[in-house]
């Protein structure tokens, strides 16, 4: 007889929010997954790594049974994260990345970054550290169309962080059009997708 064994999957892009949604919803993703990449963007974002650690123990505490889900932590790039807590990140094998958001763009981002060429000197200690950078790639611009937003990120930006850093590694998240799909084709294997 033939055995087909389907390995359990990893979710690199889930949002289990905190207190009583998360305890409803981080089940349903535990009974799925093996591992999931956490967002940080709750009302309170997780900035720290002190932060990142509390949020996983309180995950990991409502779960209760499923010992076999292991969250993977992310922290929340703001204008104000320092070197210092970058530095701290390599310590915790359990925290993978820092999110990018540009404040304004979406859910609880009011916290994000108000001009990324600002963090070049956060992005070249992730490099150097090995730490990945999750970008939620768009321009905040009400006079650009919310669907070039996307195209005008990698125009503007992606392209040049990557240039310029090479061995940084980049994850666009949640990519959604035929322009980001096609950079990420032809990028280096250090730029990867959501």
């Amino acid at each position: 007889t033939k055995t087909l064994t389907i390995t359990t999957p990893d979710d690199f892009h889930v949002h289990l929010r905190d207190d009583a949604l998360m305890a409803s919803v981080a089940p349903y993703t535990a009974k799925q997954f093996a591992r999931a990449l956490v967002m940080p963007n709750l009302k309170l974002p997780i900035t720290t790594v002190d932060q990142a650690i509390q949020y996983e123990s309180r995950i990991k505490k409502a779960l209760k049974s499923d010992a076999h889900f292991q969250p993977l932590m992310t922290l929340y790039l703001t204008d104000n994260t320092s070197s210092d807590e970058i530095k701290k990140i390599p310590e915790h094998q359990n925290i993978v990345g820092i999110k990018y958001y540009p404040a304004g763009a979406t859910t609880n981002s009011d916290s994000g970054v108000r001009n990324i060429d600002d963090r070049y000197d956060i992005f070249e200690l992730m490099e150097k550290l090995d730490v990945t950078l999750l970008l939620h790639g768009e321009v905040v611009d009400s006079a650009v169309d919310i669907f070039d937003r996307e195209k005008l990120f990698i125009d503007r930006y992606l392209a040049r962080i990557v240039e310029t850093l090479p061995q940084l590694k980049v994850v666009f998240e949640h990519i959604t059009t035929k322009e980001a799909a096609e950079f990420v084709a032809a990028a280096s294997t250090n730029v990867a997708a959501t």
